[in-house]
C-alpha cells in the first residue's frame, strides 16, 4: 500500500492549466529540487513543472523573502533608491528591477503586504505612491497595474 501523500499549499502555476491558482481538485506533488536548490512541483493535470515562486515577484530573485520585506519597508519610509541600497547593500538596479516587479504584481503584492507583512493600508499606500512617483522608469504595464491599487481607481 502507497503512503498517503503530504498536504501541499501550492497552486498550479502554470496559466494554461485548467486548474491554475485553484485549490480545489488539484493534483500537485513534490518532485525534487532544481539546480538552485528550490523543491519543484509537478501538476498531473497540466504535466507541468514550477516551482513556488513561479508567477511572483520573487520568481528568478536572489534575494531572501526577507530582504524583499525589508526593501519594502524602506520604500514606506520613503527612502530612495541609493538610500535602499547604503542601508541593504543591495545594487540599485537589483531594486529597481524589485520595484518593477512589485508594480506587475501590484494587486497580490497589497493582499500579501496587508496579510502577512501586517502593514497598514495607509503604510501600503505609501508603498505605492512612493513607487509612482518613479513611474518615468516602470514600464507601461507596471504603470497599469499601480493605477489599479492606488487609491481613486475605478474599475472600467
Amino acid at each position: 500500500m502507497a503512503r498517503p501523500r503530504s498536504k501541499i499549499n501550492i497552486t498550479c502555476q502554470v496559466p494554461k492549466c485548467s486548474y491554475y491558482l485553484k485549490d480545489d481538485g488539484k493534483d500537485i506533488v513534490k518532485r525534487g529540487k532544481n539546480r538552485a536548490g528550490h523543491q519543484q512541483f509537478y501538476c498531473n493535470h497540466c504535466n507541468s513543472w514550477f516551482v513556488e515562486t513561479a508567477n511572483t515577484p520573487l520568481y528568478h530573485k536572489h534575494l531572501r523573502l526577507d530582504e524583499i520585506i525589508l526593501i519594502c519597508k524602506l520604500l514606506v519610509e520613503k527612502l530612495g533608491i541609493r538610500g535602499i541600497e547604503r542601508a541593504t547593500g543591495h545594487h540599485r538596479d537589483t531594486i529597481c528591477q524589485l520595484l518593477e516587479d512589485l508594480a506587475i504584481h501590484a494587486e497580490t503584492i497589497t493582499q500579501f503586504l496587508l496579510k502577512d507583512v501586517e502593514l497598514t493600508p495607509i503604510e501600503v499606500d505609501e508603498l505605492w505612491s512612493t513607487i509612482k512617483k518613479n513611474k518615468r522608469k516602470l514600464s507601461p504595464a507596471a504603470q497599469a497595474q499601480i493605477m489599479k491599487v492606488t487609491s481613486g481607481f475605478t474599475p472600467v
